[in-house]
């Protein structure tokens, strides 16, 4: 797949997700259908969050560093996207469940950045 067709899939994909999310925060009402309505919640807010910060993170790097190629930044940007939106997801859950507090959101995102520094120890060696 040539980057050009990679980067319109993961925008008309990122644009059905969000579409799907708004689609579920006004018509599913989370007290009624429970387990079922919350799970809808946060899958289609995590898909949407990974495609925006994923064309985000992309462009960004595209502006910052121009030596490298482009097809080289797509992977990193969906890796980090993935771990980022893991991030807010996983805030607005211990949110929902009044268990965020600062201490476990540093915990949270120590786990994250140790994982993300395996990865880039891992590419490094190669």
């Amino acid at each position: 797949m040539s980057l050009k067709k990679f980067l319109i899939f993961m925008t008309i994909t990122t644009i059905i997700c969000w579409v799907g999310w708004i689609t579920v925060l006004y018509y599913i009402d989370p007290e009624s259908t429970g387990v079922i309505g919350l799970s809808l919640f946060y899958i289609s807010l995590f898909f949407a969050l990974i495609g925006t910060f994923t064309l985000a993170g992309f462009f960004i790097r595209i502006w910052f560093q121009k030596t490298e190629m482009l097809f080289q930044h797509v992977g990193v940007a969906f890796r980090q996207s993935m771990f980022f939106s893991l991030l807010v997801v996983g805030a607005v859950i211990l949110q929902g469940m009044r268990l965020l507090t600062w201490w476990n959101a540093a915990l949270f995102i120590l786990f994250l950045a140790t994982l993300e520094y395996f990865f880039l120890a891992r590419r490094s060696t190669n």
